[in-house]
């Protein structure tokens, strides 16, 4: 019922000793779409050139895909406090290096080994924080809320950041101020979080404690890969509409109306994602995955249908209806992480998702792009929707690797 939906969120977020690192975690969280951006633009305007600032953007990426699971297995192993303090200097020092780097002119190999070092050392707060919730509540109702609160406000950060880094970029008098107050907000929130006292006081894992994973970490276990790999078939779908959308409204005479429909876009993410969790559907999240990641990409390939020689008025409808099940799939996942990964890698299994959509953004993105230059604007959505459906299908034919374990009879 949707009363008892609300009440979860309450209930998870009075819980005691969660209210001041999840202030600090918001905090932490805000900047992490608005970071690439900024620095983007910054790159762009310095240079004059946007085929440097979007490799420089591309090191930042590959560094926050590497750096999330390397960030969250440590933290499972010792606790996310020093981890947390050690990421936020460097994170700082390779921020300040960037930007002392491009203000002297320098080349683009140092430019994207140094985006890459900032994306590596960027704090995995988010992953610490979805470990915490997971040690503060136990597993229920309130628990799921907790971990929706957790997608539905990174959703919301997702709308903010850019537009934050836009204004910043375009009413100071520096391009480089938005990269600066993104770094020093991010660093503040991870800091604070990581001082807290439920973080400070997080044990760490004792040595020879815990599953025998080896190299590959949580990532060893079958229900883990569905999960990533349904983190990276979204990621795909999304990258190619973030790539097809502006470029219909550029054909259609507006390049800048693009980045208003994909906010408009997250906010209907945002505003299906509350009323989704008080309902879901399917309930079984091995059968929610493949049907959410389905649908979706039906949506999104429908949105080929619609453009500038028919209406962008079909255009927005479309993409309300398909942007309706972006969060509840984020949510899905995070939810996923809790059943999938062994005990005591919650952090690291999360870094896993986030590594996942950040390389399936990549890709789609990529792919978006080239056929949009090939073949024109729709067709990005037609690839898009084309690459969700086939991660779909594989999806459910893996559903049972993420499917409850039947409890043996007692004899």
């Amino acid at each position: 019922m949707p009363d008892s939906s609300i009440r979860a969120y309450r209930e998870a977020l009075t819980t005691p000793g969660a209210g001041v690192p999840a202030l600090f975690s918001a905090l932490g969280r805000l900047p992490i779409a608005m970071v690439g951006l900024a620095m983007l633009l910054y790159v762009q305007q310095v240079t004059g050139s946007f085929a440097m600032a979007g490799l420089v953007g591309a090191g930042g990426l590959v560094g926050v895909s590497a750096g999330s699971v390397v960030q969250g297995r440590v933290i499972d192993r010792i606790g996310a406090t020093r981890p947390l303090l050690v990421a936020s200097a460097l994170f700082a020092v390779a921020v300040t290096a960037l930007v002392g780097a491009v203000q002297a002119g320098q080349g683009v190999a140092l430019l994207v080994a140094l985006a890459v070092l900032t994306g590596i050392t960027q704090p995995a707060v988010e992953g610490a924080a979805r470990a915490l919730w997971g040690r503060l509540i136990p597993a229920g109702p309130v628990r799921d809320a907790a971990f929706t609160y957790e997608a539905i406000s990174l959703e919301v950060f997702f709308i903010l950041g850019p537009a934050l880094a836009a204004l910043l970029v375009a009413v100071t008098p520096w391009p480089g101020t938005a990269v600066v107050v993104a770094a020093g907000v991010m660093v503040a929130g991870s800091v604070g979080f990581a001082l807290t006292r439920p973080v400070r006081t997080e044990p760490a894992r004792v040595a020879g404690d815990g599953p025998k994973l080896g190299l590959l970490g949580a990532i060893a276990r079958p229900g883990m890969r569905t999960v990533a790999l349904a983190s990276l078939g979204f990621g795909m779908v999304v990258g190619t509409v973030e790539v097809g959308v502006p470029a219909v409204t550029a054909q259609a005479g507006s390049a800048a109306l693009g980045g208003v429909l994909l906010s408009a876009w997250s906010v209907a993410s945002v505003l299906a994602g509350v009323l989704y969790s008080m309902r879901p559907w399917p309930r079984p999240l091995h059968l929610r995955m493949p049907v959410l990641l389905g649908a979706f990409a039906v949506l999104v390939a429908a949105m080929s249908l619609t453009g500038p020689l028919d209406s962008l008025t079909a255009l927005v409808v479309a993409m309300v209806a398909a942007g309706a099940l972006i969060t509840p799939q984020v949510t899905a996942h995070s939810l996923a992480v809790d059943l999938a990964s062994p005990p005591g890698t919650a952090a690291e299994g999360f870094g896993w998702v986030v590594t996942a959509a950040t390389l399936g953004l990549a890709g789609g993105q990529s792919a978006g792009g080239a056929v949009v230059e090939a073949v024109g604007p729709p067709a990005a959505f037609v690839v898009g929707g084309v690459a969700g459906m086939v991660v779909a299908v594989v999806l459910w034919a893996r559903r049972g690797t993420l499917a409850p374990q039947p409890r043996p009879v007692p004899v």
